[in-house]
């Protein structure tokens, strides 16, 4: 691992691949990639290095993940201890002491009575484990015929069969199909032209949700396992739930017995100001999945938290028999566990949810302060969250927003996001107000320089 030099300091030259083509990348353009690589050595608090190092100030959290911020010492003191002491523990009958102790804290931090959580590897298992869930729930509840569910336009939900079936991405579903279980969608809560320049919740939008009466009239109540949201859509570039959209879809779904899953694997562990942002809506879901920020990004994780009546629901017949005949080989994997307790208490030590809520209005004035700039045509914000979206070029969607990622990778040293044209931006939570401003101010120039 390279050693991350401080700024300032001469770096010694870090060694390049010397050969790009064997790895092909997720969803990455890899033959424009491989080009002009964008390579990185070593990261540090709010920065990357790179092998020439260049200093790179984080505007996207690694992806939605490092809330913490890299290489904090805590967690790296903690992953070293776990992986001397116990490397690996089957999940299957078997348990290792620091799992427990995990749920428990990602329990107490929930609201409501979501205290259950079942252990997976990244977002889109746990998309997958929340919607079986779902299905075995109706099933042992005699109403097996709850097979189809509901998603929404532009909603982002991984990329397990499960989770490509209920997201709203056409990109996604388009190579793969529909995925497997049957889906249907609520239409997206963004309309530019009622919500432009949002700060927070949009105040137009609530009405969104009522459309799931016309879907459950479509299909019939009894044919329908559950809603799943996100509330706020993070992939496809920063959409905000409107004010009361998510207090009526819980409405809705309680009076047609729909359960409500809330796909929380960017929105928890701080993004919005809290543990997850169903506290800040004060909706309690049946599911809360996450993923990304349970470990600071330090070690893949995630997980489903589940309300006490779905859970005590499969706690019935002979103990000895399996409940749920589901599970992955690193389901709570021992180092993933150390990293979690580790980064939960970072959290809670250093007040970070707090911090991000407390850093919301800065952050929306920093970037809402690009308005005006060539090209731009939106800029949302919520939490420690934005986005500008970027007028495409004629005939070549996604390629302005692809030269504003390299523009200023290469030139304006920040690291950001894109989903199409639409730049991302979502700093660890460790950001400072300086820091805020100068991820605005170097995206602001990458901006003029693309016009």
């Amino acid at each position: 691992m390279s050693q991350f030099i401080a700024p300032g300091v001469a770096p010694e030259p870090v060694a390049s691949p010397n050969d790009l083509d064997a790895y092909w990348m997720p969803f990455t353009a890899n033959r424009a990639f491989k080009k002009a690589p964008r390579l990185l050595v070593g990261a540090k608090d709010m920065h990357y290095q790179t092998g020439d190092g260049r200093q790179i100030i984080d505007g996207a959290a690694g992806l939605w993940c490092v809330n913490a911020g890299h290489g904090r010492a805590p967690i790296v003191e903690a992953i070293r201890a776990q992986a001397g002491e116990m490397d690996f523990a089957p999940p299957f009958q078997f348990g290792s002491p620091k799992a427990f102790q995990l749920a428990s804290r990602i329990a107490a931090l929930a609201p409501g009575d979501l205290d259950h959580v079942f252990f997976v590897n990244s977002g889109s298992e746990a998309v997958d484990t929340a919607m079986k869930i779902a299905l075995a729930y109706h099933q042992a509840n005699g109403q097996g015929g709850r097979q189809r569910f509901v998603g929404r336009v532009r909603g982002y939900h991984g990329v397990g069969f499960g989770g490509i079936a209920v997201g709203g991405m056409a990109a996604n579903r388009k190579a793969f199909g529909i995925g497997t279980p049957a889906a249907d969608h609520l239409p997206t809560t963004y309309n530019r032209a009622e919500q432009a320049y949002a700060r927070g919740e949009p105040a137009w939008g609530a009405h969104l949700a009522d459309e799931l009466e016309n879907i459950v009239a479509l299909h019939d109540a009894s044919t329908i396992a559950a809603v799943i949201v996100e509330p706020m859509a993070g992939s496809t570039g920063v959409l905000a739930a409107p004010q009361g959209y998510l207090q009526r879809l819980r409405a809705l779904c309680d009076k047609h017995g729909l359960l409500l899953i809330f796909d929380e694997v960017i929105t928890g562990f701080g993004r919005l100001g809290h543990a997850f942002a169903a506290q800040r809506y004060g909706v309690v879901p049946e599911m809360i999945c996450f993923a990304k920020g349970v470990t600071s990004g330090a070690v893949p994780m995630g997980g489903v938290i589940v309300r006490q009546p779905i859970h005590d629901c499969f706690m019935k017949g002979p103990e000895h028999m399996v409940e749920l005949f589901h599970g992955y080989t690193y389901s709570a994997h021992p180092l993933a566990c150390a990293a979690g307790l580790a980064a939960l208490a970072l959290y809670e030590d250093e007040d970070l949810f707090a911090r991000a809520l407390k850093l919301e209005a800065s952050f929306a004035d920093a970037l809402h302060g690009l308005k005006g700039l060539p090209n731009v045509v939106d800029i949302r914000t919520i939490g420690l969250a934005g986005a500008i979206d970027l007028a495409p070029r004629p005939d070549a969607p996604g390629l302005r927003g692809y030269q504003a990622m390299e523009e200023t990778f290469h030139r304006r040293d920040v690291l950001v996001r894109i989903a199409g044209d639409s730049i991302v931006l979502c700093p660890p939570l460790i950001v400072s107000e300086n820091q805020i401003g100068e991820i605005a101010d170097k995206v602001g120039a990458a901006i003029k320089a693309l016009a």
